[in-house]
């Protein structure tokens, strides 16, 4: 979409134009007849059409052509020029979504100053499109772990490409910003990243939502697909998509075209299918709920992004970019963490992932007072976290063992917990704890404890063949 398309039957016309512009900088493309302008369109829409009413010999008019370019191009200007111009053609011309139109013979530089401001006018609305279309969800990935190195190394791979991608991990973990930073990193970072919310469109609309629709009352009305053309369509949670809407999506994928509701002219479109699920998608199959033949064209380069849990070395590095962003858009204290914040929020339990760890760093802005640190009597739950005035107040389970065998159940829990805490790394843990490394290993043995690993990291567990051994 660089250069302009002229359509003139008469070849002096055309060629005469052709050589000004190309004086000018422009790429130029001709076309004699309808077949040809259909022809060149259909290969590359070009950045504008200068485009003649009357052409002889042709199964179209440009009255004709003009339709189909701008139900099929909307963002493509077209210059309408005739020689046998009157006010009545001129108002046609328009009404069907021609920018301009001028009268042969022309004044050149007229027809200059129409057509940069033609492609400028183009140009910002591309760009008004754009930033509507865009949101607060942000592509930036942070991380130290070894589990968001991994994923990162994955992510990196596929961005050069075109090859459809399945991302799975649990809700909230931030799926959807990893498939923005594929398109952000790819040849496609200039065109549409659409999300289509496979769970929150009803089923009866899903195919008016994807596809669009046509009708005499409204006319043309693009569908995500269309508005993505050129880009990224992101299917969120895709196993919410209705199933007689998944066979015609798998059409899509073969042909890269479809057909609007109520319309009868294929629609073709350019588009990179990023998905992402929390569900196991072979059981959906097996359920007969998701057919086997759209998940083997979406799931092309599976990348499994993992949970909080399985990354909390990054949780303090995650809660400052969410103090600053709640320090930016809403104006909201920019405080730091302090030491005791951070260690409990590194063993809190995190069924929300990411989005429970934003939720919560803004909930603790809005309602904390002052501008200092923030403290861990501030996270929410922090007063039934099993502490009464510098008393730990045993759980009932805990409170019903003997000494020895509450003290390895505690000791257990508790080494778990900051070894997970730490990624696995033994080294961080013993400092942290305060035993030294040999001790600590002992204790790990005596207790059952072993590490393997997970998603890329170190995860800490009970060895059961040890405890069942004991």
């Amino acid at each position: 979409m660089s250069d302009i398309l002229i359509v003139d039957d008469e070849r002096d016309i055309r060629e005469l134009i052709s050589d000004i512009l190309e004086d000018e900088g422009y790429a130029t493309r001709l076309a004699g007849n309808s077949d040809d302008a259909m022809a060149a369109i259909n290969s590359e829409p070009p950045a504008l059409m200068i485009l003649d009413i009357w052409l002889k010999d042709s199964k179209m008019d440009g009255i004709d052509i003009l339709k189909v370019a701008k139900r099929d191009n909307p963002d493509v200007p077209v210059v309408i020029i005739s020689g046998h111009g009157n006010i009545e053609i001129a108002v046609a011309a328009i009404k069907q979504g021609a920018y301009d139109f001028i009268e042969k013979p022309f004044n050149i530089d007229q027809l200059l100053v129409v057509i940069r401001r033609a492609m400028e006018t183009s140009r910002l609305r591309r760009e008004n499109i754009s930033l509507k279309r865009r949101d607060v969800t942000s592509a930036e990935m942070l991380g130290t772990s070894a589990a968001y190195r991994a994923l990162v190394g994955q992510l990196d791979k596929v961005t050069k490409s075109n090859g459809r991608v399945m991302l799975t991990g649990p809700a909230g973990s931030g799926k959807e910003v990893a498939a923005r930073y594929i398109h952000a990193n790819s040849n496609r970072a200039s065109a549409p990243f659409v999300t289509v919310n496979c769970a929150g469109v009803e089923p009866d609309r899903m195919e008016e939502v994807l596809f669009g629709r046509e009708t005499a009352e409204r006319g043309v009305e693009p569908g995500l697909l269309e508005q993505a053309h050129g880009g990224v369509v992101y299917f969120d949670e895709v196993a919410d998509m209705p199933l007689g809407t998944q066979s015609k999506i798998l059409r899509v994928l073969v042909d890269q075209q479809f057909t609007r509701v109520g319309g009868n002219d294929k629609v073709r479109v350019d588009l990179r299918v990023i998905s992402s699920t929390n569900k196991d998608l072979e059981q959906a199959i097996e359920a007969e709920t998701f057919r086997q033949e759209l998940y083997h064209r979406l799931n092309v380069v599976p990348i499994a992004v993992p949970s909080l849990e399985d990354r909390r070395e990054d949780i303090p590095l995650l809660a400052e970019h969410f103090i600053k962003e709640c320090n930016t858009s809403q104006g909201l204290p920019l405080r730091e963490l302090s030491e005791d914040a951070v260690a409990l929020m590194q063993t809190m339990v995190w069924p929300g992932n990411v989005r429970q760890l934003k939720n919560l760093v803004e909930r603790v802005l809005i309602l904390g007072d002052g501008t200092g640190p923030i403290e861990a009597r501030e996270l929410p739950g922090e007063e039934d976290s099993g502490e009464d005035e510098g008393r730990v107040v045993l759980s009932g389970a805990l409170a019903t063992l003997p000494l020895r065998e509450a003290r390895e159940a505690f000791e257990r829990e508790y080494l778990l917990t900051q070894i997970n805490r730490f990624g696995g790394n033994i080294s961080r843990t013993a400092n942290f704890v305060g035993m030294e490394r040999s001790a600590l290993h002992r204790k790990l043995k005596s207790l059952g404890v072993v590490t393997s690993a997970k998603a890329g990291v170190r995860v800490a567990h009970v060895d059961e063949e040890a405890e069942v051994a004991g």
